[in-house]
């Protein structure tokens, strides 16, 4: 609804309950169907998250579909079998063999280069697939009727995010800021809402009071390796280095959630739909490490406790057996162990992606929303398939 006549405040209206059912129904789907299903488990599952996203009083809209992305997955599928294969050959061509167990130091040398290789090799496919998978998202979302778009441009975005991630490696993470601007500056300038293009302005230097408990947590960790160089056989400078070691340890970890919600927020206040339309966004850390944090703490109660009851059942039945695990006792084994992880990829959905989620939304603001009403629908774009590469690397998780 609208919070002044110049703003439109954006909200989450999902619950739990219901997602929680969605979850574990299309779960267990998946598993009856050998992993067939879980295609349109995706699909079902942005269906609601987009249903449950209101703004100014209307919702969202996903138009995907689960045959779009099993084809999209089964294209990419043999593409990279037919890539990866040809990469092996030419491996192979060189003396050089992943499938073989190394019997001197020089095929476990080589080996490990060929591992490497591979690697490298799906890499740039893996960010073709970030960039893919984000445009079919815009393309099959719609607001007040109204289609997202965006343009192509995956290899663009494939050759500038190496060489970004090659510039952050050298420069030791100095330079994540950068990379983290330009790249979401790249795709955000190529999206649409109908007929008007989004813009990212700002600067990149501006995401330096983001690191600055990255920084922190650097400058701990080296302190505690210098103090530990420094200690030799002195008892308590070790510890004292070992302590402020695992304090910068977990400072940094914290310093990369940091950085992660406020380049959001930041990125986010700083972009603008057309002439007329801007966005401000202001998500708290501490939220989002709390929910987290409680969400992972019940995840595991819940799990153990199904667990437990679980391993009781299956050793009563065992032992009822004479202590020999019988063909029923493995089928209630597996099947318990099958439901366990649908279980806990349900709740981690309800409790921990959900409400974060929530948060982030429900702190975005769209400054001057009359300017939507002018905003007209777009022809559609062509070459748009589904995020196949994505569902193939497991890149974006369930949604």
């Amino acid at each position: 609804m609208n919070t002044r006549h110049d703003s439109m405040s954006v909200s989450y209206h999902g619950t739990r309950g219901a997602l929680f059912a969605l979850a574990f129904k299309t779960g267990a789907l998946t598993l009856v169907t050998l992993g067939i299903y879980r295609f349109w488990q995706k699909t079902r599952i942005r269906k609601y998250i987009w249903s449950s996203v209101d703004a100014g009083g209307d919702r969202f809209e996903y138009t995907g579909t689960g045959l779009e992305k099993l084809l999209g997955f089964l294209i990419a599928v043999v593409f990279l079998a037919v890539y990866l294969g040809a990469i092996q050959m030419l491996l192979l061509y060189f003396g050089i063999s992943v499938m073989v167990q190394p019997t001197t130091l020089e095929q476990s040398i080589a080996q490990i280069i060929g591992l490497y290789i591979s690697i490298f090799a799906v890499l740039p496919f893996a960010l073709f697939a970030v960039y893919r998978a984000r445009r079919y998202k815009m393309a099959r979302t719609r607001w007040r009727g109204i289609r997202f778009g965006m343009e192509k441009g995956a290899w663009g975005y494939v050759w500038r995010a190496i060489g970004h991630g090659l510039l952050t490696i050298v420069t030791l993470g100095i330079l994540l800021p950068r990379m983290t601007f330009h790249l979401e500056k790249y795709m955000t300038d190529r999206s649409w809402y109908g007929d008007e293009p989004f813009h990212q302005s700002g600067t990149w230097t501006d995401l330096y009071a983001a690191m600055k408990h990255v920084f922190i947590g650097i400058a701990l960790v080296i302190l505690g390796g210098v103090l530990a160089f420094a200690a030799m056989g002195n008892e308590v400078l070790t510890i004292l280095a070992m302590a402020i070691g695992f304090i910068g340890y977990v400072w940094l970890l914290i310093g990369g959630i940091y950085y992660g919600v406020r380049s959001f927020g930041y990125l986010t206040s700083h972009k603008t739909l057309g002439n007329h339309v801007a966005l401000v966004s202001e998500p708290r850390t501490g939220f989002v490490i709390k929910t987290w944090l409680i969400g992972v703490l019940l995840t595991g109660l819940i799990t153990a406790a199904f667990g437990a009851v679980l391993g009781g059942v299956v050793f009563g039945a065992a032992m009822a057996g004479g202590g020999e695990p019988g063909i029923a006792v493995i089928v209630v084994s597996v099947l318990g162990y099958l439901g366990l992880l649908v279980l806990v990829q349900a709740l981690v959905l309800v409790w921990v992606v959900q409400p974060i989620l929530a948060h982030y939304i429900g702190t975005v603001t769209v400054l001057n929303p009359e300017a939507l009403d002018d905003i007209h629908q777009r022809a559609a774009e062509t070459g748009i398939d589904a995020d196949g590469f994505a569902d193939a690397l497991d890149i974006g998780g369930a949604i």
